[in-house]
């Protein structure tokens, strides 16, 4: 495995250190509904997108059994948490939660911490509660409840690919981008 180039490690470091705001809930629908709609979400919003690609470096980093059931916990507590939104049951903290996660996930993937699969599986799930919770919230009413989260799983399941994928990268590049999502998820915590 060829390590990649610092050159382009430095680049990718600072496109994730300058990132945007996240954009996920801004509570804006008209455009998009449906399986569309929830495919979407999590790939327009800065705080899902680093989070569940944050899962899958962290993941590929574990190896083992902990290589698919934390991506998979990540997904199962996160129709749950949507499942909790559309029943109108509240989730306190949700985007206090999110930011958090995009934090913490990011410090696990840049100090390469190693945890028990199940543990790693109950981390995964507890923050995937609130990505879901979001996702829930910020369904257009139009939408059909079940082609929304088809939407949203599958978009969450290729970002944890991706993330398992960027894993090839080498050690330290995935450090850097552990990172530059940690610092992301603190800029994130601190604008809640």
């Amino acid at each position: 495995m060829n390590p990649m180039k610092p050159s382009r490690t430095f680049a990718l470091a600072a496109l994730i250190l300058f990132a945007g705001s996240a954009s996920a809930h801004t509570g804006d629908h008209a455009t998009v509904t449906g399986f569309a709609g929830g495919l979407a979400h999590p790939l327009l919003g800065l705080d899902h997108l680093l989070a569940m690609i944050a899962v899958g470096l962290w993941a590929a980093q574990q190896g083992g059994r902990a290589l698919w059931a934390v991506p998979a916990a990540f997904v199962g507590a996160m129709v749950l948490g949507g499942g909790l939104a559309w029943s109108g049951i509240a989730l306190p903290q949700a985007e206090t939660a999110i930011a958090l996660s995009v934090l913490v996930l990011g410090l696990l993937v840049a100090t390469r911490r190693q945890w028990a699969a199940t543990a790693g599986m109950a981390l995964a799930a507890a923050f995937a509660l609130f990505h879901g919770y979001a996702h829930g919230l910020e369904m257009p009413q139009a939408a059909s409840p079940i082609r929304y989260a088809l939407g949203f799983i599958l978009a969450t399941a290729c970002l944890h690919g991706a993330g398992i994928a960027a894993s090839l990268s080498g050690r330290h590049a995935m450090r850097l981008a552990g990172a530059g999502i940690a610092a992301i998820g603190l800029a994130l915590v601190i604008g809640v």
